[in-house]
Formats: structure tokens, C-alpha cells, sequence
């Protein structure tokens, strides 16, 4: 069987198998496929079916020659992110969302703390109640929590460029530089925050210059 014949096959299979959801092995092998179908019916069905166990190869994926796989990969890694195991936890990641997104800030934050209480190595309940706090402006309560979501998950580039904000927030440029190139280097698709890095960049060059 030809290399071009396999990936055709795969790709026919997940195809096939797509509205169902095609199964977490099958979605993982065809991440790698030659075929830049299947590796987008690869990534799209990871949203669905994939595991922390993925996440490495996802990782990878954000990589993927085609930008259609990268922002299909980007998703599936926060649905991946998302999914604690428990669905009673998913329930209550959820409510603690929409409490977040309908401005219920405080609210929220109760919610999290819940999740965390009931599941401390659940990274992104930490997460969520960081992103309540910086939304609250407790920079520093955000901080701490975004230290315990790299604890658990290093290569969560969602905390990593939220701790450049918080940086940013209390006046530190060159720290909040430092987390935006750690958030980069997981995941380059990140427009906004290679904008806000490059001038990051440029404002500390000005700032040595000057001081010489």
C-alpha cells in the first residue's frame, strides 16, 4: 500500500466515523497523518475524545504546517483542559464559567474554589479562579493561582500568557516579557501575544539604551 493510499484510507475512515466521533486512537494516529485531512478530522475529533494523555501530541500539533490543524489542535488542547474526569466537576467548571462570563465575578470565584476544593489537581479549576481574580484586579491572588495551574500543567499556554498580563499590570515589563516568550514557545499561534512581546521587546531596548 502506498504512503498516499494509506492517508487517503484514513482519512476516509475518520471521515466515515467523524459524526459519530471517531475513537480517541484513531483521532491521535491520524494527528500524524500526510493526509492534512486526517490530521484535521484527527484534531477536530481530540476535542471530543481526547485525554490529558494527548495533550503532548496536540502540542506538537500547534506546530502543524497547516494553520487549519493549529487552531483545530488550540481548541482540543482546552477542551482537553477542561475535562477533569468528574463529570459532576465539569458541571460546576461550567456553572463557574457562566457565572464569569455574566459578570458574577465573586460568584465565580466561590465556584471555583469549590472545584479546587474538591479536586486540587484539577489545573484548570485553578485557572478559571485566576482568571476571575485578574478580572477582579487581585493581580497577586491571580499570580499565586496561575503558579498552581504551571504546577500542574507547564505547558498551559493560557496561564502562562495570563501571568504576562498580571505582570504587566504591576509595572513589571521584563518579567511580564519573560511569560509571554514561555507562552510563545508552547504555542506560536498566539497573534496578540506576539504583538504585545515584540513591543515589550522593543520599550525594554529603549529603556537599557537610555539608561547608558
Amino acid at each position: 500500500m502506498t504512503r498516499a493510499l494509506a492517508a487517503a484510507l484514513t482519512a476516509l475512515a475518520l471521515s466515515a466515523t467523524a459524526a459519530a466521533g471517531a475513537s480517541r486512537a484513531d483521532a491521535l494516529a491520524a494527528l500524524t497523518a500526510s493526509d492534512v485531512e486526517a490530521r484535521r478530522l484527527g484534531a477536530s475529533a481530540l476535542s471530543e475524545t481526547g485525554t490529558m494523555a494527548d495533550a503532548p501530541a496536540l502540542v506538537r500539533a500547534l506546530r502543524d504546517p497547516d494553520a487549519q490543524v493549529r487552531r483545530l489542535a488550540e481548541a482540543a488542547l482546552w477542551a482537553v483542559w477542561s475535562r477533569s474526569g468528574d463529570d459532576a466537576i465539569d458541571d460546576i467548571l461550567a456553572i463557574g464559567v457562566g457565572q464569569m462570563r455574566g459578570g458574577q465575578l465573586e460568584a465565580s470565584v466561590e465556584t471555583f474554589s469549590e472545584i479546587i476544593r474538591r479536586r486540587p489537581d484539577f489545573a484548570e479549576g485553578w485557572n478559571k479562579r485566576a482568571t476571575a481574580y485578574y478580572l477582579l484586579g487581585e493581580w497577586r491572588r491571580s499570580a499565586a493561582d496561575c503558579d498552581e495551574v504551571l504546577r500542574r500543567n507547564p505547558q498551559h499556554f493560557g496561564a502562562l500568557s495570563g501571568y504576562g498580563m498580571i505582570w504587566l499590570q504591576l509595572d513589571e515589563p521584563a518579567r511580564a516579557l519573560e511569560r509571554f516568550e514561555q507562552a510563545l514557545a508552547v504555542n506560536p499561534n498566539l497573534e496578540s501575544v506576539q504583538t504585545t512581546a515584540d513591543a515589550l521587546r522593543a520599550l525594554l531596548i529603549k529603556q537599557r539604551r537610555e539608561a547608558i
